[in-house]
């Protein structure tokens, strides 16, 4: 049997400072909708044209919380807390501009913190992740506490 090799990086491997970069990808329509199915989540701001014409943004907005997701995809998508990451400790979302249907984002991570537990083995990695659309607007300004496995 072929053994399984994570390829995320451990908590020795972050250091405050560090910065990573995701891909892009492009909002659309049919991520919002998805997303109010999946949610229940049917505010007319997300899926009714007419109403969101007449509402601030003047046109429908895709959820914060769908940002919030994306957001951690694309996160996962780098490989690094792939096979490292015990669990996610604390998120906390500030909602800094619109994501509109058709914004394509990508999301910038930075490490600002890093602690060892007492009970060994793991440690918390503090990341202040952005997502930015093409415009170069944050969107979502978010701080992760992430759990990370220690090398044995």
């Amino acid at each position: 049997m072929i053994e399984y090799k994570s390829k995320g990086l451990f908590f020795e491997d972050f250091e405050v400072g560090q910065e990573f970069a995701t891909t892009r990808r492009t909002v659309t329509d049919g991520d919002v909708i998805n997303f109010a199915c999946l949610t229940g989540d049917f505010n007319p701001i997300h899926i009714d044209d007419v109403t969101a014409a007449e509402g601030p943004f003047k046109k429908r907005i895709a959820h914060g919380l769908l940002g919030v997701a994306i957001m951690n995809g694309q996160m996962n998508q780098l490989g690094i807390f792939e096979g490292t990451t015990i669990a996610k400790a604390e998120d906390t979302n500030k909602y800094k501009s619109p994501l509109f249907i058709g914004d394509t984002v990508s999301t910038l991570i930075k490490i600002v913190g890093a602690k060892l537990s007492s009970k060994g083995g793991k440690g918390t990695v503090n990341a202040d992740t952005y997502l930015i659309n093409q415009r170069g607007e944050i969107v979502t300004e978010s701080n992760n506490v992430i759990l990370i496995k220690c090398r044995e």
